[in-house]
């Protein structure tokens, strides 16, 4: 299997498979009834492919899944907004991981809480850019500790795939 992923059509399959793992993950995250009167607070289960992918493979493939998977989602569920939202949350989270981990200080737990937390901020500041409101942050409170929290479950899911598999997924 190695071998197979190491050829560029390889790759290019690969991510594919892992785009749509992510997808499906944002499908099965849409049918969690979650409501807690703040919009934007969700589990993040396509975190998992993510943050996964980020010790694993480049960051550019990971980047690209990310990407692929947030306008899949976005143009079969969602609007042109939703997409808008979620590149801005996604793509922050993603720098911030990747920043993280390349520092070599932090867990998975570490590193998917603080993903959690400014994927919620950066749908947050474009919420603000959007509606030319300030006052979206009075969400900000809610929304760090719900990315800290569900970030946290998805760095511990992430953390138990990869002991289980043991490299064996990438």
């Amino acid at each position: 299997m190695k071998k197979l992923i190491e050829t560029p059509g390889g790759k290019i399959a690969y991510c594919g498979m892992l785009t749509a793992l992510a997808m499906i993950f944002s499908y099965v995250e849409s049918l969690i009834p979650i409501n807690f009167g703040v919009p934007g607070i969700k589990l993040g289960l396509a975190n998992l492919v993510v943050l996964t992918g980020l010790y694993y493979l480049r960051p550019g493939e990971v980047l690209a899944v990310s990407v692929c998977r947030i306008l899949l989602v976005g143009f079969m569920f969602g609007s042109g907004i939703s997409i808008l939202y979620s590149l801005a949350g996604g793509l922050l989270s993603f720098a911030v991981m990747l920043l993280l981990i390349r520092a070599d200080r932090f867990s998975q737990i570490g590193v998917s809480a603080a993903g959690g937390v400014f994927h919620n901020m950066g749908q947050l500041l474009m919420a603000m850019l959007v509606l030319r409101s300030f006052a979206l942050l009075y969400y900000a409170p809610v929304l760090m500790i719900s990315g800290a929290l569900t970030g946290a479950l998805m760095g511990i899911l992430a953390n138990r795939v990869m002991y289980i598999f043991k490299g064996k997924l990438f």
